[in-house]
Parts: structure tokens; C-alpha cells; sequence
């Protein structure tokens, strides 16, 4: 297919990389041009946009990858947005991560100029991107999730149909709250350890063998412990996730209170100067607060 990709960053860098070894027709952009010309460098065969709405205007599928809905609006709809010089029928896909209604807002407008549109959100972080491991989870019409498909059958070894538009980015907010707050318990799991005088490597193994044990265990456990916190998710795109969420379960009258608790950890270690390294960085606030390091 011929695709216009927007938004080379952590994750969308490699998920562009794999519809090219794919060997689909690319064309991308990015914000920080640099970026894409070194993208484009690495990627021989692969355009260079020099606005979204070039590369809209030189594809079939527009996929968007960037950190918010203002940012997915300006690129779709904005002066210089995707669809403006678009042929009639392109599918918009946005993997990004932007909350419902957004998604559901976004889908009405280019639905009335007669483009198609998912969201089409992920999770994993940049090993599964790279390794075209990603898990989408899909919000919009059959027909145009099952255009889509191959694309995204590229890029992640689940594909996902959640529903109408919006229903992919709810099934995604509640995940990464899930994540957040599985996150945030195994750091208070570790910091009681250590209080109690536990080691650390033993209650790491035992949990991760026994019913204490999670993907987040797994992935952050040892990078608590360690205070290593090199960026596979932004610790602050994490807070935007989870508050996402929160807004989607408060207009529905629910009270998610392990997410609001977790968004609370995550906000104090953003202040504490942590919202640009990994998520597991929360760990930092909860040492913060009780007086304790690992």
C-alpha cells in the first residue's frame, strides 16, 4: 500500500520500519525534520514529506503516531493537516493514545469528508515495536479494519477489533491504568521489602514464580531496583494515559480509585523531575514519601 507515516518517535520510528521491510510504499514526516530525514536515510526508498498534508496527498492510509489528540487534530485537520489535499476514500488510522471522545470526534469529521477512519492505539513499548509485537486495539467500522489489517498485522502480533470508533481507545486507557497501577503496586511491594529487611532478588524471584507475578514485574521490577530508568515509556505519557481514563470512567459515573491513587504517585514523580524516564520512575515518588530507598 502506498502509506503516509506521522510521527517518528520512540514507537513510531519502528513500526514504520517494519511496514517498509514489509515492503510497503512509504512516505513520512515528523515534527523534527531531522528526525525523518535520518529515518529516510537509514530507509532508502522511503519519501520525505515536507508537511502532513503532502504526505496525505501521496497515500491511501494515513497512519498518525504522536503523544495527544491536539496534536493528532492539527496533523489531520489542521492548515497544513493530512486531509486536505487527501483522495476521496483514504484511511486515517491513529495509533496514538488520545481518549475517546477525541477519537469519536475525530471519526465524525473525516467520516463527513468522506475519508474513513480507526483508532487504532497500541500497547507494548519499543522492544515490541521494533520486534513487530505490538498489540492494536481497534475502534471503527469493520470494513475499514479489515482494510487496515495488513498494515497492522505488520507492526503487532495481535490485532484487536474493539468496536465502534472510540471503543479502541477506551479498551487502551484502561489497560495502561491497569499497567500504571500494577506498576506502582510492585514498587510499594519493594520498598515494604526493604523495609522489612527482605532481599530483594528472592521476593523478585518468588513473586515472578508465584500469583504476585505480572508483566510489570517483569519489566520494572529490576529497573526499581536498580533506579534504572531508561526511557521505554515516558513516565509523563504515562500520567496523560492514565488521566485519560479517569475522564472517560467520570463521564460514565465511575470511580476507578486504584487509577486515581496511581495518577497521584505518577504525578508527584513528574514533579519530582522524572516525567521524561520510564514509567517505572513512580517508584521515585513513593521513596519520596516514605523516607526509604532501595
Amino acid at each position: 500500500m502506498r502509506v503516509a507515516f506521522l510521527g517518528l518517535g520512540i514507537m513510531g520510528s519502528r513500526m514504520a520500519a517494519n511496514l517498509v521491510a514489509a515492503g510497503h510504499e512509504l512516505c513520512v514526516w515528523n515534527r523534527t525534520e531531522q528526525v525523518a530525514r535520518e529515518f529516510t536515510a537509514a530507509h532508502p526508498g522511503v519519501a520525505l514529506a515536507g508537511t502532513p498534508r503532502e504526505a496525505g496527498a501521496r497515500s491511501e492510509v494515513v497512519l498518525t503516531m504522536v503523544v495527544d489528540g491536539a496534536q493528532v487534530q492539527e496533523l489531520l485537520l489542521g492548515e497544513q493537516g493530512a486531509a486536505h489535499d487527501a483522495a476521496p476514500g483514504t484511511l486515517f488510522v491513529d495509533c496514538s493514545t488520545i481518549g475517546p471522545e477525541p477519537a469519536r470526534a475525530l471519526a465524525a469529521q473525516l467520516r463527513s469528508l468522506g475519508f474513513g477512519f480507526l483508532d487504532a492505539p497500541v500497547t507494548g513499548s519499543a522492544p515490541r515495536a521494533q520486534a513487530g509485537t505490538l498489540v492494536f486495539m481497534v475502534g471503527g467500522e469493520h470494513a475499514e479494519h479489515q482494510r487496515a489489517l495488513p498494515l497492522l498485522e505488520v507492526m503487532g502480533s495481535l490485532v484487536v477489533h474493539a468496536g465502534e470508533a472510540g471503543q479502541g481507545q477506551v479498551v487502551k486507557v484502561i489497560n495502561n491504568a491497569v499497567a500504571a497501577s500494577n506498576a506502582a503496586t510492585v514498587a510499594q511491594a519493594l520498598l515494604c521489602g526493604g523495609a522489612l529487611g527482605a532481599d530483594l532478588e528472592a521476593l523478585l524471584e518468588v513473586m515472578g514464580a508465584g500469583s504476585g507475578g505480572s508483566v510489570m514485574l517483569q519489566l520494572k521490577g529490576q529497573p526499581m531496583v536498580q533506579h534504572d530508568y531508561t526511557t521505554l515509556f515516558k513516565l509523563d505519557h504515562m500520567l496523560k494515559d492514565v488521566r485519560l481514563c479517569l475522564q472517560a470512567a467520570e463521564r460514565a459515573g465511575f470511580a476507578f480509585e486504584a487509577a486515581r491513587a496511581t495518577e497521584a504517585i505518577l504525578e508527584q514523580s513528574s514533579q519530582l523531575g522524572h516525567g521524561d524516564a520510564d514509567f517505572c520512575a513512580l517508584i521515585e515518588a513513593l521513596e519520596h514519601a516514605s523516607g526509604l530507598r532501595l
